[in-house]
């Protein structure tokens, strides 16, 4: 039988508000579905009434590349009718294209139109997930989260180009809240099968002392690899053998919508920094950050935030719409047990006004191409923010963990 450490339950507390305005939020609760009902009008709005706002690039790979599934040229495909100066090719796993197959026997608009709605739908349960997770459950207060963060960059983004990754955040949150191995382990086992980067979440279940869960997952991913091989055959094959280590074949590393150390590191080198010995500093730093960050938590939801900043942070690409990761951590931050805490304030609504500004975004305009490594120093250096905030959080929380292990100790000392 698997054991977690679990947080203690606030069921039965009021849901949780900021201190300050907390008028102002009751009443702006009051309306959330309204607002959130607003909020996804003028999303769809946005996406059907702009020049390019259903282009949903993404999700045309989804849809065009799997359909050549059957005639062996599936890592060969490119889309690039609304993107000719970036041929997009099909970079997720073979099992991907066996799940996304049937997508191409949908009508592109009605299937667009459901998978905006369906990614909003995805995010307020992501709220509402997170929010159980803490030990509460506010249906009105999701509804404002969820109508807020969707203008978020990493969300904004995801919806724009038509992305999976807000639906893989809650098939991982669903794997976290669960106390069944076999299903934690499915989820994120599948999750992992459709894109590669939902395995870093392996080292919560690993640091969780979930063995059974993680073995599980491992086993479930294997199966999707041996699924997608056996449909896709020798392009399968392919993938594993001589795709899988070129991040460059995804897209340009030192774009500013790169927001991992390979990519903000790159920018300021002038070059692709690879796995040069800065990266490498970097990712060591990294990873000792997130191991303190992650003991000195002592719940679900902040240790999976953790290690998901972890694997944002150490990936070659790290595209903006793959930090959808913040919603839940904001949700950590503002309501979570640190939520007294003035760095918890502080870095939750700081996050909250960055990524709905989205610094790399604005950036992108300035960059001289997307191809291009080299640029100004002061476009480079911008490029750092989200991977600074992060560190910057990161570090926070571990210096608070050591300052409560500290403090712990000389009170068991001097009652001693």
């Amino acid at each position: 039988m698997e054991t977690e450490r679990t947080e203690p339950t606030r069921a039965d507390e009021e849901p949780l508000v900021p201190t300050r305005g907390a008028a102002v939020w009751r009443r702006v609760r009051e309306w959330g579905p309204w607002l959130l009902v607003l909020s996804v009008a003028v999303r769809v709005a946005w996406a059907y009434l702009t020049p390019h706002g259903a282009d949903l690039v993404d999700l045309h790979v989804y849809v065009s590349g799997p359909a050549t599934l059957g005639h062996g040229n599936l890592y060969e495909f490119t889309y690039a009718d609304k993107t000719p100066g970036f041929p997009l090719p099909f970079t997720y796993p073979p099992f991907a294209a066996v799940v996304f197959w049937p997508l191409h026997l949908l009508p592109f608009t009605l299937l667009g139109l459901c998978w905006i709605l369906g990614t909003i739908a995805a995010l307020y349960a992501v709220v509402r997930l997170s929010q159980r997770l803490l030990g509460f459950d506010d249906a009105r207060a999701a509804a404002v989260w969820t109508a807020v963060t969707m203008w978020t960059e990493p969300v904004r983004s995801t919806l724009d180009y038509g992305q999976i990754n807000v639906l893989l955040m809650l098939l991982i949150l669903l794997a976290v809240s669960s106390p069944r191995w076999w299903i934690s382990g499915t989820l994120v086992g599948l999750a992992g099968g459709v894109k590669l980067t939902p395995l870093v979440s392996g080292l919560y279940f690993l640091g969780a002392r979930r063995w059974t869960t993680a073995i599980w997952a491992g086993l479930v991913f294997v199966l999707t690899v041996l699924v997608g091989v056996a449909v896709v055959g020798a392009q399968g094959r392919y993938y594993f053998t001589d795709l899988l280590g070129k991040p460059d074949r995804i897209g340009p590393i030192a774009t500013v919508f790169n927001q991992s150390w390979r990519g903000g590191i790159s920018r300021i080198l002038g070059h692709d920094a690879g796995s040069g010995a800065l990266v490498l500093v970097a990712c060591l730093i990294t990873a000792v950050l997130a191991f303190l960050a992650w003991r000195a938590v002592n719940d679900r939801l902040g240790q999976i935030c953790v290690v998901q900043i972890f694997g944002l942070l150490i990936s070659p690409i790290s595209w903006t719409h793959h930090w959808v990761w913040m919603v839940p951590f904001m949700v950590w931050l503002i309501y979570g047990p640190w939520r007294e805490k003035l760095g918890a304030k502080v870095f939750g609504y700081g996050w909250l006004a960055l990524l709905l500004v989205g610094v790399p975004w604005l950036l992108s305009f300035a960059q001289p191409d997307i191809w291009r490594i080299d640029r100004p120093w002061p476009l480079a250096w911008a490029g750092l923010v989200d991977i600074a905030a992060a560190v910057a959080t990161l570090t926070w929380m571990a210096v608070t963990g050591i300052r409560s292990a500290r403090a712990s100790g000389r009170a068991v000392s001097t009652t001693g």
